[in-house]
């Protein structure tokens, strides 16, 4: 967020990229915020103003430096290099070709930052190696990646090598590694994110919110609070709001106001809003509003939240349980006693922040009797919709224009600036802008959902699963959002990706006075497969049998049915995933007992295997994706996409589906992505169903137009498309035809041709009893994962992991890659290092993500499996990526050490006394 802005203002010369500016600024303003808001240089990104992720990193006479840390007035005199520069003799332009080809740009939040790192490594050290490039990057923080690929394309430019990106020609995009097409934007720092651009005479907003997890309150004098204040314009209550003051997500779960109304259910909801100048909202501090607070004792986890005689969270709801999914087949009573072994444990997760490192910005303008909201986001059609509500108008009278987004994961799914800012606009008429601070996003967003599980597992002799059960609860926290959604999947996928004929699963959402906990990249699975890979463990020790042996023969394959009753009739990979992982497991066991019989008993290695499975899109409900491509009668083609890619490259891969639909190359293409006013609803950018269910659509919609040009001229279903100018050639056999644009009737638009593609993937609803086909098609993995730990210490380092992906049909293998390294880094934080705790975390110093020095080398394999319902047989890899990290992590630590681990993260504290407490019952 923005320095608080100054009156008094010093001229401050300086070089920027090798031209030298007077800049009229605060000296004490930070050099980052001079750099964006005074010359326009907003490839210096802002993700905490704390120093703390490095997005705004420059070169400051020759040294790499945090911008938000140094003052302007240090800058006096001094030579500054940007991201927009080309660095010392072309060094960044260099770098910037390098991270393009490597795909090691997905979101691009961070990229500006990661490329002014290492300018200024190679600069300094041009011979270099991979760990001192890891060294020089240790300050910049990166979310999506997992940054393998960044350090790959640095050293490609280390080393001189230059890694050409490929082209394809019309027809042969799919399984190509064409570069993103929305790219160069990010590695040239041109992208704008929801903090990069607003109306010149947009007002500011801040949002004071609840210091109480749980509190009633009541408002005094805000009128003479408004009349003491110059600048001010308004200071917004729920009164303030046109419509209805709630948002959520279904129908029935919209609980959360807008603005609270005398009752707040956890530390960070919103209260009301200051909105003005930028002087006079910095002003104020929140002692300085007549807030009369009357704090309560909070509902704190799960286990207080349903104790009997606890006090409900919302009235609606005594016993604190928000939602509850359940599945049943077989028997497990009567299978159980048949068994030959069984075990049973209890597992506990931590609140996980999303930490994308943008945080929520955006800003809102009043068009007439219309309000148009410019915002990152990962589902603008939803937030059009709720936006509507709180406003209390029609859809057609709201508009949501998607920034670049940097980063969501599932934590941009919920809208957080977009109502704020549209009773804003509506209330003063002006355009009125907010950007989050760091911690103001991460008190306020919904986070992963803590969960309690306990689970019971059985097989026979020879290891096949007789029985498996789960009860878990989940911590949706003060407000529903996603809980229902995780509530419904965890039963589903409960059992892990094994054939299990006797199953009761139950899962429940429960309502706590803390964070609301939302979608985060694997709805509630990849708690549910630290239960299922650790019992299954569990059962090899007992029955002695290779743990990789026992996933073999329970892995669920063609043919085989789920518990939920449907029938995998195609693109079950998992078994080829483990048969392919099979000689990286025996040569990792193998080196692990040579290392620890070596070893000088202070620490000692380990590996681990987990598999997964994950439903593609929405659960038993209607998910379908509309994708629009036009021809105008000047021949330019334009992609019409409403999918929003948040930094998994979804842009691209439509593209690339879209034109071998149409048959022409993809850089005859221009597109328009996420526009509500433009495009049609693709459905929201989650559940790893952007590819599958939007992919479907624009391969459909290029299809339609394809079939529209070849109908013009009669040719046959073979013939071969070009595009030059106003003037489409056909060759058909030994024919060719052209048709000339400009003779074709157009629209308002100039429109003279277009494809329209809609899919929706096949799926029924669950019964009482979690029996249906609840997805189209599922994502299959195996990972393993070879670990060291210092027994004295209790740390623990990642040596290796090895990933094995059932991703039906990589559409384009370098973006499918980045999202299997990038979903490992996620799985690595999850099981070693990230817990949020409210009021103790809320910043990127507290809260540990992985650094570019925690990620090892990952070796992944794409099997292909093709999908038949899926686009060229493609599905979804975005949160498979992620859910068998952890489990892969926590067997490798029990391997090394002989201790079973049932809580994450795994702290170097709690497996220290853990380890101590083995040694104490040895």
């Amino acid at each position: 967020m923005l320095d608080k802005a100054q009156t008094a203002t010093t001229a401050i010369r300086f070089t920027v990229n090798g031209d030298a500016v007077t800049v009229s600024a605060d000296p004490f303003a930070s050099l980052a915020n001079t750099l964006r808001d005074r010359l326009g240089l907003t490839g210096t990104k802002i993700g905490c103003d704390a120093g703390d992720c490095g997005a705004c990193t420059v070169r400051l006479d020759g040294e790499q430096v945090c911008a938000c840390l140094v003052a302007t007035g240090q800058a006096e005199g001094a030579t500054i290099e940007t991201v927009e520069g080309p660095g010392p003799d072309g060094l960044t332009d260099k770098l910037r070709k390098a991270f393009l080809a490597h795909g090691a740009a997905q979101c691009g939040i961070c990229t500006p930052g990661m490329l002014m790192a290492a300018t200024d490594h190679l600069a300094r050290q041009p011979e270099t190696s991979r760990a001192e490039v890891e060294d020089a990057l240790g300050g910049v923080l990166c979310r999506c990646t997992g940054y393998l690929k960044i350090v790959d394309a640095i050293m490609d430019v280390a080393e001189g090598r230059v890694l050409e990106t490929p082209t394809a020609a019309g027809g042969n995009a799919v399984g190509a590694r064409i570069a993103r097409v929305d790219g160069w934007a990010k590695v040239a720092g041109t992208d704008r994110f929801g903090a990069d651009e607003a109306p010149a005479d947009a007002l500011w907003m801040r949002v004071v919110r609840s210091p109480h997890a749980r509190a009633t309150f009541t408002l005094g004098d805000l009128d003479a609070v408004l009349a003491a204040t110059p600048g001010l314009e308004a200071i917004l209550t729920h009164k303030d709001v046109p419509g209805e003051n709630r948002f959520g997500i279904f129908p029935h779960t919209r609980d959360q106001p807008v603005f609270a109304e005398g009752q707040v259910r956890f530390r960070g909801e919103a209260v009301l809003a200051l909105v003005g100048t930028r002087d006079a909202v910095d002003a104020l501090s929140d002692a300085d509003l007549p807030i009369a607070w009357a704090a309560e004792t909070p509902i704190v986890g799960v286990e207080q939240a349903r104790a009997t005689g606890t006090a409900a969270v919302h009235a609606g709801k005594p016993d604190n349980v928000l939602a509850a999914g359940r599945l049943m087949c077989g028997d497990v009573e009567a299978a159980r006693p048949t068994a030959a072994a069984v075990t049973e444990g209890r597992f506990e997760t931590a609140f996980v922040e999303h930490a994308y490192i943008e945080p929520e910005a955006g800003f809102a303008v009043a068009v007439g009797d219309r309000v148009e909201v410019t915002v990152c986001t990962q589902a603008p059609y939803m937030d059009l919709e709720e936006t509507a509500r709180v406003l209390g108008v029609d859809a057609a009278k709201v508009r949501i224009r998607p920034t670049a987004c940097g980063g969501g994961f599932g934590g941009k799914l919920d809208v957080s600036v977009q109502p704020l800012l549209a009773v804003a606009a509506r209330v003063t008429g002006r355009p009125v802008r907010v950007v989050y601070t760091r911690t103001e996003s991460m008190a306020s967003t919904p986070k992963r959902h803590p969960s309690r599980l306990w689970a019971r597992a059985s097989a026979d002799s020879d290891g096949r699963l007789r029985t498996y059960e789960l009860e878990g609860d989940f911590n949706t926290g003060a407000y529903a959002s996603w809980g229902p959604t995780v509530a419904g999947r965890v039963p589903v996928h409960g059992t892990g990706p094994y054939t299990v004929p006797n199953v009761l699963n139950i899962a429940r959402a429960i309502y706590t006075n803390e964070t609301p906990s939302g979608a985060f990249r694997g709805f509630g699975i990849p708690q549910a497969a630290i239960a299922h890979e650790t019992l299954l463990d569990d059962l090899a020790e007992t029955l002695g049998i290779d743990r990789w042996q026992i996933r073999r023969i329970n892995a669920i394959g063609n043919g085989d049915k789920t518990p939920s009753g449907q029938t995998l009739h195609a693109s079950a990979g998992l078994p080829e995933c483990l048969d392919v992982l099979k000689p990286d497991w025996d040569a990792a066991l193998a080196r692990v007992a040579e290392v620890n019989a070596g070893g000088d008993g202070r620490r000692r290695r380990g590996v681990g295997i987990g598999c997964m499975w994950y439903g593609c899109g929405n659960t038993s409900v209607a998910n379908p994706s509309t994708m629009r491509i036009t021809l105008g009668s000047d021949g330019r083609l334009t992609f019409f996409n409403g999918a929003v890619d948040i930094g998994q490259g979804s842009s691209t891969v439509l593209l690339q589906m879209a034109a071998d639909g149409l048959g022409l190359p993809t850089d005859c293409f221009d597109m328009v992505v996420g526009d509500t006013d433009l495009t049609h609803d693709a459905g929201k950018t989650s559940a790893s169903r952007q590819t599958y269910v939007s992919g479907n659509a624009a391969r459909l919609a290029g299809e339609d137009l394809r079939a529209r040009i070849l109908k013009l001229v009669n040719a046959g279903e073979d013939a071969v498309l070009s595009l030059r100018g106003d003037r489409v050639t056909i060759a058909d056999g030994q024919a060719a035809h052209v048709i000339d644009l400009t003779a074709l009737n157009a629209d308002t638009e100039g429109t003279v041709l277009e494809g329209l593609g809609t899919w929706d993937p096949p799926a029924t609803p669950l019964d009482e009893n979690g029996q249906g086909s609840p997805y189209g098609t599922y994502g299959f993995a195996a990972q393993m994962a070879e670990v060291e730990v210092d027994l004295r210490l209790g740390t623990v380092t990642v040596i290796e992991i090895v990933a094995a992906h059932d991703v039906g049909r990589a559409i384009n293998p370098t973006l499918t890659e980045g999202q299997i390294h990038g979903g490992i880094a996620q799985g690595l934080g999850l099981a070693l290092m990230e817990e949020y705790i409210p009021g103790r975390t809320e910043n990127l110093h507290d809260y540990l993500i992985p650094t570019v020095g925690d990620i090892p080398p990952i070796k992944a394999y794409l099997i292909e499996d093709a999908e038949p319902t899926g686009p060229y047989g493609a599905k979804g890899v975005g949160e498979p990526a992620l859910i068998a990290t952890p489990p892969a992590i926590l067997g490798a630590i029990r391997h090394a050490t002989g201790v079973t681990i049932r809580r994450v993260p795994v702290l170097p504290h709690r497996l220290w006394q853990a380890l101590r407490e083995k040694e104490g019952a040895a």
